[in-house]
């Protein structure tokens, strides 16, 4: 059994490359997790005729690779790190110093130092910078697959992209094929996103026992935060977590207001948890002591409602287009505050494909086949424009051969769903 680098793709700190995410669980085999997700990537690279792939987002750095450091700080400073796929080799060029990190990963042949094309790290020598990162790269790509091949690029300087296009490449958008990679799972994929979920879990469990008057937002937020962190989870990609009249819009970021008696409480967990894998689900509780109001419970019955009636449609072979003819009906009320999606994608983070309501296909939605493999999480806002609070659920399942299999497990709020 290969030895494994825990700064690379962790949840616990053993020497194994198969590891039990939780007592009782199956083992996961995290070499293979590896090398199917780098298949993907190269199956979708053949068949969009792309050369070679240049990622600089880290979540498809660490999709491809397994490799993972700074996530963050690595989003915000493109290209810190990046990575070259190509047919017959990966190159990560990691940040200063931090080529130790990934070593040990079968999925990366060569690890070499970034050479950094940005204006904080060239000043007024950025286009320099570029040309000369351009040549390198054109020196290495033509050396592992040959001159003139088409080469996916993303999230990096326009200036790096122009200079490699004169240096004779063909430049395309490295989305599509990532995103058609990364939205089929494996069976062992989805042992990390139950991991991570089990993860999350426990931590929204910790936060609803923390709701009382006089908390606030934003110290409530910090529960789920400690015990993702605590959990070897990543970090929570948004601050979604709100009260009150601040529930209604929906898309309120937490804040210092205290929580007050008897109002509503809804979150989006966005966390990017454990092994890199997005636990996405979406509660709303009440703070007591007295029980919900009528109109409370009415908004939750409605969203429990959206949400089970949606996820009840979703099956293997199942269009997009179709998806939204069946999808439930928003009450005119309600209409305008909806969630701006219907359903989505989920893995590393939240990904392709979008699934539209009936009302948003015409303008925004696109046509596409529900496949097995997928995992998809399912959306519901209910909030009137003219009304005081929202509430907010979603469920996040996996579609299998025959139908769809839950992997969220936070329960409901039975004081909000009684008559």
């Amino acid at each position: 059994m290969a030895l494994f680098d825990w700064h690379a793709e962790r949840s616990a700190y053993t020497p194994l490359d198969i590891e039990a995410p939780a007592t009782g669980a199956s083992p996961i085999d995290l070499v293979a997790v590896r090398r199917y997700r780098l298949g993907r990537v190269r199956e979708q690279m053949r068949r969009l005729g792309i050369g070679a792939l240049i990622l600089s987002d880290p979540v498809n750095i660490r999709y491809a690779t397994g490799a993972r450091n700074m996530q963050v700080f690595s989003a915000r400073n493109a290209p810190a790190r990046y990575c070259l796929v190509t047919e017959r080799r990966v190159i990560l060029f990691e940040f200063t110093g931090c080529e130790h990190l990934a070593r040990g990963l079968e999925t990366i042949d060569e690890i070499r130092p970034a050479h950094t094309a940005s204006f904080v790290a060239a000043g007024p020598l950025i286009a320099e910078r570029e040309r000369s990162w351009a040549r390198e790269m054109a020196a290495l790509i033509v050396a592992e697959v040959g001159p003139g091949v088409p080469v996916g690029m993303e999230r990096m300087n326009a200036g790096s992209a122009l200079a490699l296009a004169a240096e004779g490449f063909p430049l395309v958008d490295a989305q599509q094929p990532l995103e058609l990679a990364r939205c089929i799972k494996s069976a062992e994929e989805v042992k990390c996103a139950e991991a991570s979920l089990r993860a999350t879990e426990a931590g929204v469990a910790a936060l609803r026992e923390a709701i009382h008057p006089g908390i606030t937002e934003n110290a409530l937020w910090s529960v789920l935060h400690q015990a993702i962190i605590e959990r070897d989870g990543d970090y929570c990609e948004t601050r979604l977590l709100s009260s009150g009249e601040r529930t209604n819009p929906w898309f309120q970021e937490t804040g210092n207001k205290p929580l007050e008696a008897n109002e509503l409480v809804a979150l989006d967990t966005d966390v990017v948890g454990c092994h890199g894998y997005y636990s996405d689900f979406s509660r709303t509780f009440h703070v007591g002591p007295a029980r919900p109001s009528a109109e409370q419970r009415e908004l939750y019955r409605l969203a429990h409602e959206q949400v089970h009636h949606n996820m009840a449609i979703i099956a293997p072979g199942l269009s997009f287009r179709e998806y939204a003819e069946r999808a439930w009906d928003i009450p005119p009320r309600f209409h305008a505050n909806r969630y701006y999606l219907s359903a989505h994608g989920v893995g590393m983070t939240g990904e392709y494909p979008y699934l539209y309501h009936r009302a948003d296909f015409p303008d925004a939605g696109y046509d596409g086949v529900i496949q097995p493999g997928m995992t998809l999480c399912v959306e519901s806002y209910i909030g009137a424009e003219d009304g005081r609070e929202g509430v907010k659920l979603e469920e996040q399942l996996l579609v299998t051969e025959t139908g769809t299999r839950l992997l969220s497990r936070f329960p409901f709020e039975e004081a909000l769903m009684s008559p």
